[in-house]
């Protein structure tokens, strides 16, 4: 057994695997499972209340996180005149027009985050089967299509999480790294919970915030009662 299998094998000794753990205990035990060499990702999964099949309880949103997700998020614009000097302004990786789109369509991805004016989404939409299997696409609900391009950069690259809850009604997110520590962990936690749960389909019934699993990337998963999400 590698080092990285004896690191992972403490860590399953330290998680009890039938609790349900308080978040803020959860959350203390997580930074204290540290098993890879490099800053592992802080991942949630959030089992919610609701039908993904019904076309009125998708939920589908984002959330500024106060502490950002630990990472240089790099941002694209599409947007023309002042709008694209107010993009560079605000520190874009790079900004264009049609020529930018162009660049991307010939296979061109290296970046994370893509913006776009909505006089000009016509033409980004064309880009649908290259940017929408990556989660690329920009809409309107994530803030992604808007005139406020700067504002819409600033929270990119300050750590604004997208999410949307899949097939099986849960909702996938990261929301930081190990080195930050339980308290910053769970404050970050705190802000997607809170933009879960302004986002509950009106015709969700029952417990929204069903469970919830907290995970690094090489740890195990840390089940948190969902009692204390509803506070």
């Amino acid at each position: 057994m590698g080092q990285a299998g004896k690191k992972y094998r403490a860590a399953l000794e330290k998680v009890d695997r039938e609790k349900r753990y308080p978040l803020e205990e959860a959350c203390v035990l997580l930074s204290g499972l540290k098993i890879a060499k490099f800053d592992e990702s802080v991942d949630v999964s959030i089992n919610l209340g609701v039908d993904p099949k019904q076309s009125d309880q998708q939920v589908r949103g984002a959330a500024v996180l106060p502490h950002g997700l630990g990472k240089t998020i790099r941002v694209l614009v599409i947007a023309k005149g002042d709008k694209a000097d107010e993009a560079k302004a605000a520190g874009a990786l790079e900004v264009g027009d049609e020529a930018l789109i162009e660049k991307i369509a010939g296979g061109w991805l290296e970046f994370d985050k893509l913006v776009a004016t909505p006089d000009m989404m016509a033409k980004v939409s064309k880009l649908g089967k290259i940017l929408g299997p990556r989660g690329l696409m920009p809409n309107p609900k994530l803030g992604t299509v808007t005139f406020e391009v700067a504002k819409a950069v600033k929270e990119l690259q300050s750590g604004k999480v997208e999410f949307r809850v899949d097939k099986a009604g849960i909702v996938h997110a990261s929301i930081g790294r190990l080195s930050f520590g339980a308290e910053k962990i769970q404050d970050n936690i705190k802000v997607l919970i809170d933009a879960l749960v302004r986002l509950k389909p009106p015709t969700s019934k029952g417990i929204y915030l069903k469970s919830m699993v907290l995970s690094s990337t090489m740890g195990p998963g840390i089940r948190i009662d969902s009692q204390s999400l509803q506070a």
